[in-house]
């Protein structure tokens, strides 16, 4: 059995949706954000941690760097995969995988040691931690220049 949804007033709610600029821009606007992953963002003295919602998603299909204006891009591709059917033929009744992906930007404080971000992807969930530079290495790296 086939499930859908019929509107038998599809040309006056197309209209009417076209004519709405407001509805238009919050409905484009939520499809553009229906692929981005949902994020929760933690601190502690020693780190920040971010956890993104990313379910079924593997390593391979995720991407991080630091770009040159000291953000941390987070990308992701997910290509459809087209599988052969079995011997039987069969039709689409439904259709709505696709491919996804997404690019988020997030500029990083100051006080983040880029060199030992780190991140693993463990049941759906990738998560991304800041190591911070503590008031120890602040000082350490603070020099006294001579005066000659």
């Amino acid at each position: 059995m086939l499930m859908t949804c019929r509107n038998n007033n599809m040309m006056p709610s197309l209209i009417n949706e076209l004519l709405d600029w407001n509805n238009w821009n919050t409905a484009q606007m939520s499809e553009v954000h229906g692929t981005m992953p949902k994020m929760n963002v933690t601190e502690t003295d020693e780190d920040y941690e971010l956890r993104l919602c990313v379910p079924g998603l593997a390593k391979e299909d995720l991407n991080l760097s630091v770009d040159a204006e000291n953000n941390l891009v987070i990308e992701m591709v997910q290509k459809e995969e087209k599988k052969e059917h079995d011997k039987k033929e069969r039709r689409w009744l439904r259709h709505e995988f696709s491919e996804m992906q997404f690019k988020q930007l997030l500029g990083l404080p100051e006080n983040v040691k880029k060199e030992q971000i780190s991140a693993k992807v463990e049941h759906g969930i990738l998560t991304i931690v800041l190591p911070k530079v503590t008031e120890k290495e602040k000082a350490a790296l603070a020099q006294r220049i001579e005066i000659k």
